[in-house]
């Protein structure tokens, strides 16, 4: 778990700024949001394969353009 350091004097604002941050770059948001609801298999195997083929297509693009 991440911690931070509030030193004497330091606004709230900007440890709670540097606090999510640190989450977002271990992602640990991403995570919980992730784990939030249950998806059966199927629909977490359809979500992938479908970010799989938009990975794709937006690779196939970038290899044509000139």
């Amino acid at each position: 778990m991440p911690s931070i350091k509030v030193r004497i004097g330091e606004p709230i604002d900007k440890a709670l700024r540097i606090l999510k941050k640190k989450l977002d770059k271990e992602g640990i948001m991403k995570t919980a949001k992730a784990k939030r609801f249950y998806d059966k298999p199927s629909v977490r195997k359809r979500a992938k394969s479908k970010a799989a083929r938009k990975r794709l297509k937006t690779v196939g693009r970038k290899k044509r353009s000139f």
